[in-house]
């Protein structure tokens, strides 16, 4: 998006009402909550990640996404498979599908989930993502049920693995849209930078506007249908030297401070759906 565009873009969001948008704290009475505590309980998951719930709570995320397990879900940008080690499990109850969706870099960690335990995970989908390529193995056009980013939209207002450094963030949501089916739910978790910093902020820090997601995420289609502050952490005050990464788990001042960082936890993050009209 050309800077002036998006800084008025920017300014047009802020004017948002959202004050009245609904708002929530987890899904508490979500149908499902029970299931996904099964999952998330499930052995699968390594120890690792189990301990990170604190900081991710993913019963409460999932619930609030609305994730049924009967459900084609698109996973974006997985890493390590964290969600995935819950989602797999949590799917398999329902007869749901299970996409993972990244550049080939991308999805390492999901293909030794399912080189490790083919029971478990080797029935998870692959595709390539964002699918700039013809010839790219894309997750066809409103077949999806719920699309998932987490900590990742940033990543594209970045132009991370790009050489020429481009943002290529509204492409990302267009491409999200169109996975999806008319009705369909776009979840997004991502680090929270607060909305009076300066926007350039976002091309470094690895924090991102609840605004600058809203206009992607509107110009691409959505309606905002949504937001819950489950992910939300106010000691966190995104100014740190090493960025987001300062903070647990990449600790990037490594010995320096870190027992500060530990007491601070992982990102402030915005928890946000969106939905696509029917």
């Amino acid at each position: 998006m050309h800077q002036s565009v998006f800084k008025a873009a920017l300014f047009g969001a802020l004017l948002l009402p959202l004050a009245g948008c609904t708002t929530a704290t987890g899904a508490g009475g979500f149908a499902y909550r029970p299931a996904l505590a099964v999952a998330a309980a499930s052995p699968l998951r390594s120890p690792e990640n189990v301990a990170r719930d604190k900081y991710r709570h993913p019963i409460q995320t999932l619930s609030f996404f609305g994730v049924k397990p009967s459900d084609t879900v698109v996973e974006i940008w997985p890493g390590g498979g964290w969600y995935t080690e819950i989602l797999a499990p949590y799917l398999a109850q329902g007869g749901g599908r299970l996409y993972a969706a990244a550049p080939e870099w991308g999805l390492s960690g999901v293909r030794k989930l399912k080189e490790t335990n083919p029971a478990a995970f080797g029935q998870i989908l692959t595709a390539d993502f964002p699918a700039f390529d013809a010839s790219a193995v894309r997750v066809p056009d409103g077949s999806a049920d719920v699309v998932l980013t987490f900590r990742n939209v940033h990543n594209w207002r970045m132009g991370y693995r790009r050489e020429d450094k481009q943002d290529y963030s509204e492409e990302a949501f267009r491409q999200m849209y169109a996975m999806l089916k008319p009705g369909g739910v776009l979840g997004v978790v991502d680090h929270r930078l607060q909305e009076g910093a300066d926007v350039e902020r976002e091309r470094s820090s690895g924090y991102i506007k609840t605004s600058t997601v809203m206009i992607l995420a509107q110009a691409a289609g959505f309606i905002f249908a949504g937001s819950s502050e489950i992910n939300a952490n106010p000691r966190d005050t995104a100014d740190w030297p090493g960025g987001v990464w300062t903070l647990p788990p990449s600790l990037s001042q490594k010995e320096k401070d870190r027992e500060r960082y530990l007491a601070i936890g992982e990102s402030d993050r915005m928890t946000l759906k969106f939905v696509k009209p029917r």
